[in-house]
């Protein structure tokens, strides 16, 4: 599995991936500095309402999302577009031992990045609680992992998944599961909101009309990653490789 993995990895960090990954992962930071640099005098229901503008809305629901489906959509998306599935396929190396390197590969590059981001987004505008910092980084790395298991089945599913991944993310994930609170039970953006409200409940107390129950959530990110990365093991086995 070793090989298989530092292959993936090599093959997403091309194409200016990296750079994108970067500069979307900081642009919560950035403004997050910016409005701290101006000393913008706000006051708790302000502060309230931008935490949840920036970390729930731009990171959970855009950021994370984005950046995870860039790397993962392409984990076999790529296979199918250089017409190589076949070649992978041949190695002496079981489905799911392929399966879970090309889901491991985006989560570890994008885990980090997009966990540090947020941490950083938490302890700057929350200057440096601990606790508040883990909880962001620890809901952020989750929803990676979760996202990672659907979008990379998705890539070995169609052609062009970045398009069906772009609807789900922002009509399931971004409005339907903002408006209507029963969707959430299907939705890793709450799932991820959940796990943050969860571990600090006094600090990200202003997530909670966004969240649903902590054992629901952590069961929910558990059963979505193991579902997906069997249903892609699902795939591979049975489609037909040219």
């Amino acid at each position: 599995m070793g090989p298989m993995f530092r292959l993936s990895l090599r093959q997403l960090l091309g194409k200016g991936r990296v750079a994108i990954i970067v500069l979307l992962a900081a642009v919560p930071v950035v403004l997050v500095a910016v409005i701290r640099a101006f000393n913008v005098d706000l006051g708790v229901d302000d502060l309230n309402e931008l935490a949840v503008g920036i970390v729930g809305v731009l990171m959970v629901t855009a950021v994370l999302p984005i950046v995870t489906m860039t790397l993962a959509t392409a984990s076999f998306g790529n296979e199918v577009e250089d017409r190589t599935l076949a070649c992978l396929a041949l190695n002496p190396v079981s489905r799911w031992s392929i399966v879970l390197s090309k889901m491991l590969a985006p989560v570890a590059i994008a885990g980090p990045v997009l966990a540090v981001s947020g941490m950083l987004v938490a302890g700057v505008w929350l200057e440096g609680d601990v606790r508040t910092v883990a909880a962001v980084g620890v809901g952020i790395l989750a929803g990676v992992a979760a996202y990672s298991a659907i979008f990379t089945w998705l890539g070995l599913m169609v052609g062009h998944p970045l398009g069906f991944a772009l609807v789900y993310v922002f009509i399931w994930e971004g409005l339907l599961s903002t408006l209507l609170s029963g969707t959430r039970y299907l939705s890793v953006r709450a799932y991820t909101m959940t796990l943050m409200e969860g571990i600090d409940t006094s600090r990200l107390k202003m997530f909670e009309d966004q969240t649903i129950e902590m054992q629901v959530s952590i069961g929910g990110i558990i059963v979505v990653t193991a579902l997906f990365f069997w249903l892609t093991v699902r795939r591979l086995r049975s489609m037909d490789i040219p």
